[in-house]
């Protein structure tokens, strides 16, 4: 970590990111303010709009029958590109954006893959991030293969608002019944279909029985569940919403728990149904006496970008060189975030504001120095930031009379005591308020104004003197702008030299951007020696030096050259702190840059309950897997720890390669604002876009039973392999904004308790092998996922509840020999139950709990099953539906902990529990 050594607050301010917020909201049983954005790539297509209507229409009362009466779709709000022909009827956005919709519309990921998906990472009963929907799924063309689209769109609503995940799962689709029979992964077992393989070639198609895998003991991967088109079971919409007859969700009833379903994984083998029930949704409604009327749409067209900088410039503002870091900010904002097309004004006050500048339109170079020529100079005067706002309001009606939609960025201390007189007037105009406060003494009244109107706001303390403002512009890029257009940030460094006086160190361009490539230097003493050395090893130009506001900055002409730039910055002083910040653009329209977006799970929370970190790293919608990512958490203080966050789906991880790295955090140091940044680096030949089918998507329909006959579907596009290779390397950083941390105990004179359990074990796996069962899991740690736990307790039961219900009644299997590695290690333990006959047993359901030093215990983990009978396949047509033969009684062995316990099981009627009371339980600790 030779690389944050010496580091200087890397970013003390509070940013509050809007960008991922929905602003769906429920009344009186209907969803208001849903938001369906069109992708700026999506061509032009009437069609697309009124398709869109059609299917949340249908949508709505879909979505009203299947929640029994509660819930529909009350108004919606279509975003149209700002590239599509204007229409009367389009209005303006408020705070409507792409970035934030609900449900995008755009190319698909990969050529001919329109699976529609949710992009989903978090726990079960937690909200989602978006839909994806392509332009061809919306169009009706893709209906076969997934149903009308109306009734798939409450199949992902379900995924985004209720948290629930589907009742199928392509990677395990089938599993061996307790009947002793190979089924298909589905909720309810009353959907009815056929098992088999069905292959087509030069126009001649051949139908077979499946086969079973020796090692599985399930059919082979060849094998398909075709459903029969007419069916009468109900349920479920989270399996196949397309069938005719289904109009609910899985309940206690009829849920499936012995299928293999992400729903069972995620969800603790709860049904959808008692999920959503249990949701803040259907707590705060009651059935409705009548149907709902239809939904109200409102058609939003993207304009450009309106925009006034109100700029705080009263005394306050001379302290703690508040004045050089709002024009550093300001300028790096002006040169390279705010984008091409933008309209930008600029307004100073104190006790007084002034128009500094009118609204011009950004075109080149020349609108964005008269800008930088009128930042202030000098702090005097009083504070009152209503007449900056009231101000930067008539400078935004000359251009629009309608504000709605435009967006203020208002830079100050805060210390106004009057700026209360103006909320509702800020409130009521339609404008978004971006709020950065320098200092800690920031109204109530002007957090408030940002808040309400869906504006990002920023808390920067005296102490951040390095890249915390910068950071906070730069992530003021347009919400609505195209992501090739967007500044995207490539490093953002910062050191405290003192001794030593260079800051060397390397910046990698990819082929993905390249554009407008900027590079900033700023100090706060005396002017650095800058040398920059591109690809080959030549010296690149001059710097401009800017040395009023003590900043230097390039822009390279043209694309950048590929590869890895090198710097060398000498301080003049001692001490000195330097900062180097670069930020590109995409380097061509058609191909998506890769991005980096960084998340806390919450604003706030309360010690000892763990935080979430994470992070996306993607290009265009692939996930880019194998990245080297870490976040940098920061205390208000300056404390800094540095996390790998990991993308192995054990921990906080909720999906292996997925392109989201998680990580828990828990290493709290004070009570405050803890702010977080990320870098993501991905090295040559180890870094891989992922070509897999998204997870929480729509199932594909192969084909249907009709009339005892299948006809097939199209087949989708398939990839012979599951990744490809980056051949090169890249860098990001981002910032994730901030969270509020309370009750931490004060660690002044004694250690934080140990009270954080270890994670719960989420991957356990477990194979039969003759007469041994083999497990696999990757290990939690002593706090979550950090450190290493003291043991593990295996227990097994022949029925999946009572081992969830009752883990502590359960027969424990003997783990002497079996010494925990380091978290995030892969563990392998072995065991023998016994004597056992295969054709005399059905099933054994493994489970785990971990313990740390502290007796803390971990929730118990995903249950295991192993099958110790070899299944029927299916009989062939000519063959009855005969049952298998009746089995006798047998014995079975199994080795426990200080005993031997012999259980006798009829498998002819029913399973016998295998469970064992433990005199020395322990008790359960769960967070």
């Amino acid at each position: 970590m030779g690389l944050f050594r010496g580091l200087v607050s890397l970013l003390v301010l509070f940013l509050l990111q809007r960008s991922n917020t929905s602003l769906v909201r429920l009344n009186d049983n209907g969803y208001e303010d849903l938001v369906i954005a069109i992708d700026p790539g999506v061509p032009e297509d009437g069609k697309l709009i009124e398709q869109l209507k059609d299917m949340v229409t249908t949508a709505s009362t879909y979505l009203f029958e299947a929640t029994q009466k509660r819930l529909f779709f009350k108004n919606v709000s279509i975003l149209i590109p700002k590239n599509w022909e204007g229409s009367p009827e389009y209005k303006r956005p408020k705070h409507e954006s792409y970035e934030q919709a609900d449900v995008r519309v755009a190319a698909p990921a990969l050529p001919g893959r329109d699976e529609p998906y949710t992009r989903q990472f978090t726990e079960c009963g937690e909200k989602a991030e978006y839909i994806h929907f392509t332009p061809d799924f919306v169009l009706g063309k893709k209906q076969n293969e997934y149903g009308p689209s109306g009734r798939l769109f409450v199949h992902e609503w379900a995924h985004l608002r209720w948290g629930v995940f589907d009742e199928y799962n392509e990677e395990k689709p089938f599993y061996n019944s307790t009947s002793k029979k190979i089924e298909a992964t589905r909720c309810s077992t009353g959907i009815t279909g056929k098992n088999r393989v069905y292959k087509c070639q030069g126009g001649s198609c051949t139908e077979n029985l499946c086969k079973i895998n020796s090692t599985t003991k399930l059919y082979g991967k060849d094998c398909q569940f075709f459903p029969n088109k007419v069916q009468t079971e109900k349920a479920s919409i989270m399996f196949m919403q397309s069938i005719d007859s289904v109009l609910e969700f899985c309940n206690a009833e009829n849920h499936n728990q012995e299928a293999p379903s992400l729903q069972n994984i995620k969800c603790n083998f709860r049904s959808t149904w008692e999920v959503i029930s249990n949701s803040e949704d259907f707590k705060n409604t009651t059935p409705m006496a009548a149907p709902p009327p239809p939904p109200v749409f409102s058609l939003l067209r993207i304009s450009e970008r309106i925009l006034c900088l109100v700029l705080d410039k009263s005394g306050s503002m001379s302290s703690s060189t508040r004045l050089d870091r709002m024009n550093q900010a300001a300028k790096y904002f002006l040169l390279q975030t705010v984008e091409n097309g933008s309209w930008v004004g600029m307004v100073h006050f104190d006790s007084a504001a002034s128009v500094k500048s009118e609204l011009i339109q950004i075109k080149s170079d020349s609108e964005k120095n008269k800008l930088l020529g009128s930042l202030p100079t000098v702090a005097l005067g009083g504070t009152s930031i209503c007449s900056g706002i009231t101000t930067a309001f008539q400078v935004i009606k000359k251009l629009n009379p309608q504000i709605d939609g435009s967006e203020i960025v208002l830079l100050t201390d805060g210390e106004d005591s009057t700026t209360g007189r103006c909320t509702d007037a800020v409130k009521q105009s339609g404008a978004i308020i971006h709020l950065i406060a320098l200092g800690p003494d920031a109204e109530k009244a002007v957090i408030q104004m940002s808040n309400e109107t869906g504006g990002k706001h920023v808390f920067a303390s005296d102490e951040a003197v390095n890249n915390g403002l910068i950071d906070a512009f730069g992530a003021l890029t347009s919400e609505n702008a195209d992501p090739t257009q967007k500044s995207l940030q490539l490093e953002s460094k910062g050191l405290t030299l003192n001794n030593d006086t260079w800051m060397n160190d390397t910046v990698i361009i990819d082929s993905t951007v390249g554009k407008d490539t900027f590079f900033l230097v700023t100090w706060e003493k005396q002017p650095p020696s800058i040398s920059l050395w591109n690809p080959n090893g030549t010296l690149t130009e001059a710097f401009t030096r800017d040395t009023l506001s003590k900043m230097a900055y390039l822009s390279i002409p043209g694309t950048a050259q590929v590869g890895t730039w090198t710097y060398s910055l000498q301080a003049k002083a001692n001490p000195e702190t330097l900062t180097m910040t670069v930020t590109s653009r995409a380097a061509n329209s058609s191909v998506p840059p890769i991005t980096v977006n960084a998340k806390m799970n919450k604003d706030t929370n309360s010690f000892p309950s763990p935080m979430i970190v994470y992070a996306q790293v993607l290009q265009g919608y692939l996930p880019i897997l194998g990245a080297s990512v870490t976040a940098i958490i920061e205390s208000n203080s300056g404390k800094t720890q540095v996390l790998e966050l990991l993308d192995n789906g054990a921990g906080a991880d909720s999906f292996k390669d997925d392109g989201v790295y998680s990580r828990y955090f828990t290493s709290y140091s004070e009570n405050g604002r803890y702010n977080l940044k990320v870098r993501a680096h991905g090295g040559t030949d180890s870094v891989r876009r992922s070509l897999r089918h998204p997870l929480n998507r729509a199932a594909y329909i192969p084909g249907w039973v009709v009339d005892g006959v299948i006809e097939v579907n199209p087949p989708r596009p398939e990839t012979n392999e599951d990744t490809q290779t980056i051949l090169e390397n890249f860098s990001r950083t981002a910032s994730g904004g901030a969270f509020v941390v309370s009750q931490v105990p004060d660690t002044t004179n004694a250690p934080l308790p140990d009270l954080f359990p270890p994670s719960q074990i989420t991957d356990l796996d477990a194979t039969s092998e003759g007469d041994q069962i083999n497990l696999t899991w990757t290990a939690p740690g002593d706090n979550f996922d950090v450190g290493t736990v003291q043991e593990y307790i295996i227990r097994i039961s022949g029925s999946i509840i009572d081992l969830r219900d009752n883990f502590d009644d359960a027969l424990q299997v003997n783990t002497t020999d079996l010494s925990p590695k380091e978290a995030n290690s892969k563990e392998t333990f072995a065991f023998k139950p016994g004597n056992i006959s295969e054709e005399n047993i059905t099933h054994i359901f493994i489970a785990i709990q971990s313990v740390d030093k502290s007796n803390l215990t971990s929730k118990v983990s995903n249950i295991a099953q192993v099958a110790l009978f070899i299944p029927k396949a299916d009989p062939g047509p000519d063959e009855g539906q005969s049952n298998p033969n009746p089995v006798n009684i047998s014995t079975v062995v199994l080795s426990v902990v200080g005993s031997v316990v012999v259980v006798s099981i009829i498998l002819s009627t029913t399973i016998c529990i295998l469970k064992k009371r433990n005199s020395s339980r322990r008790p359960r600790t769960e967070f």
